[in-house]
Order: structure tokens, then C-alpha cells, then sequence
């Protein structure tokens, strides 16, 4: 039996992630640790999606420089179809994340030009279209410009689309294609700017303020709280599984995307859908790397501590 296929489109590109080693002091030079490696939303969910046992084609742009050939490594490396484009006289796109001493996030800059200016483009090659057609199920970040999030939206209008929504300044980009989305992956602060409320909002606020804007579902992230979710109608929360220690949160949300979006591929529960997604998260908080490779035995093991779904309505 052939496994189901997804298209995904938006981020793959270099990721720098510096850790302080000492208590986090504003506009102060903070001693720390940097690594880098390959991320990206997209690409961290594609990730997650093939160990969880789907085929899985990207698309995404990438320069014609060193960075660019070690995304086109790792896509490969990772068993996935790679459709991505290579500007030879651009650079690669890059994400640089300034974390605590305790992995929390201080702040992130995304040199991402190239995004804006080729995804457009890019999405109406004939192989792209073709991919669409022959897919099961189609992810796309808001990496894209909103033009390209809708041009990638109408490929195949009669298929699931996920999204994850990246940041709270580039959620937004969602916004005309809410209808179009099957399910939307986001934390409370991306949640509320969708919502119009203000960042403190409580996360049942901002769903039923996304559901009245047209999206049918959708899963809001709180950190270390529960996970709010809703869908037609329905409200629910689920704990996050406890963590034995927090190694960085970068790629945790792609995680919990990319895991959620192959349960439910496979035919699961929205709710159990989410329980895989949250222990695909938790694996990746406790790695220092953005999508860690894990075995069945792991996952199983760190399925069976998250909790089962609370309903709030």
C-alpha cells in the first residue's frame, strides 16, 4: 500500500540558534553559544511527516551559494522530494534565534528576501501544478508572500491545506485564504494578531474570534500550557507532555505541525491527531536540534505521556 503524499511549500534555510550561558541582560552583550543548522517551517514539518510515514515533496528557494547546497543536502538526506528553485546570485535565506540560558526564545531575525521576490514565480511551473494534483494533502508557512500563499491554496482546491502560521508578523498573510484552510497551526501571540485582540487575550477568545473570520479549525500553542484547539464548532484543550528539560524550543511548533498533519493523513482524530503532534514537540524541546531524529519506540514512549484531550464546550 502506497503511502499518503504531501506537498509542502515555504521555509527550508539555514537556522542560527545562540545560547546564552549566562541570565539574559538587555541592550548588553550576553555570552553565549551559536550553532546552525537546516530548518525552517516547512521543512521542519516535512521532516516529522516522513518519520511518521508520508511521502513528502517541497518546495522552497534557496541560493546559489555554500548555505544553498547544504539545504539541498539535508532535503535530500531526509527522504524527501526536493522541487525547490536555486537563484544562483542570491543568498540563501536564513532564521538567526537568540535564545535564554533556559532555551527560551529572546529574539529572531529572518533574512528572508528571497522568499518575497521568487515564491510567486515559482509555484506555476508545470511540476509544481503536477505535484499538487498528485498529491493527498497540501502544508504551506507563511514564509510565502500572501500572493504566493493564495496562487499555492488554489493548486488543488479539492485537497487538504495546512498551514502553519510562522510568526505574528507574518500570520496576516493567511488571512484571505481562511476559507480555503483545512487546519492552522499557530501560537497564542500569531492567534490573536489573526484575531485582532490584543496579545493577552485568552487563546478560546482567539479561536472563536478565527472561527467567525471563516477558519474551520485551527491549533493554538501556549508553551508549557495546554493546547487549545477547535474545529466546527467543537473546543478542546490538551496539557503539553511534562519535559525533562528544555534544550531549545526552536521547531517545536514544525514539529506538532508536521506530526498532527500525518495523523490526520493517516485518518485520526483531530484530538489524537494533536496528542502526536504534542509528542513529536516534546521530543523537540528536549533536543538541541530543530527536528531530532527519533525511532517508534520514542515516540511511542513519549506519546503515551501526553494527556488525553479536555473538552471546553
Amino acid at each position: 500500500m502506497s503511502r499518503p503524499r504531501l506537498l509542502a511549500a515555504g521555509g527550508a534555510h539555514i537556522d542560527r540558534r545562540g545560547r546564552l550561558t549566562v541570565e539574559y541582560v538587555a541592550e548588553a552583550s550576553n555570552p553565549g553559544q551559536m550553532r546552525e543548522d537546516v530548518g525552517g517551517g516547512a521543512f521542519n514539518a516535512a521532516r516529522w511527516a516522513v518519520r511518521r510515514d508520508i511521502a513528502v515533496s517541497l518546495v522552497s528557494l534557496r541560493g546559489g551559494d555554500a548555505s544553498g547546497e547544504r539545504v539541498a543536502l539535508a532535503i535530500e538526506e531526509a527522504g524527501i522530494e526536493d522541487l525547490s528553485a536555486t537563484y544562483l546570485d542570491r543568498a540563501t535565506p536564513s532564521y538567526t534565534a537568540i535564545l535564554t540560558r533556559e532555551g527560551e526564545l529572546v529574539t529572531g531575525l529572518a533574512d528572508m528576501e528571497l522568499y518575497e521576490i521568487g515564491f510567486p514565480k515559482q509555484l506555476r511551473r508545470r511540476k509544481v501544478r503536477e505535484a499538487a494534483r498528485e498529491a493527498d494533502a497540501l502544508l504551506a508557512d507563511t514564509n510565502m508572500p500572501e500572493e504566493a500563499l493564495a496562487l499555492f491554496a488554489g493548486l488543488a482546491p479539492e485537497k487538504p491545506l495546512f498551514a502553519i502560521a510562522v510568526s505574528p508578523a507574518k500570520a496576516p498573510r493567511l488571512l484571505p485564504s481562511f476559507g480555503r484552510i483545512s487546519c492552522l497551526y499557530m501560537n497564542r501571540r500569531e492567534a490573536c494578531r489573526l484575531a485582532g485582540l490584543s496579545p493577552d487575550a485568552e487563546p478560546r477568545a482567539a479561536a472563536e474570534a478565527l472561527a467567525s473570520l471563516g477558519l474551520s479549525a485551527g491549533i493554538i500553542t501556549r508553551g508549557g500550557k495546554p493546547t487549545v484547539c477547535f474545529d466546527q464548532g467543537m473546543l478542546f484543550e490538551i496539557a503539553p507532555p511534562p519535559v525533562s528539560r528544555i534544550a531549545d524550543v526552536t521547531g517545536a511548533g514544525d514539529a506538532l505541525a508536521g506530526a498532527t498533519v500525518a495523523a490526520l493523513m493517516r485518518g485520526l482524530s483531530l484530538a489524537e491527531a494533536v496528542r502526536e503532534g504534542l509528542a513529536a514537540a516534546m521530543l523537540t524541546v528536549e533536543s538541541e536540534e530543530a527536528s531530532p531524529e527519533t525511532d517508534e519506540a520514542a515516540f511511542r514512549a513519549a506519546l503515551a505521556q501526553v494527556p488525553q484531550p479536555r473538552m471546553l464546550t
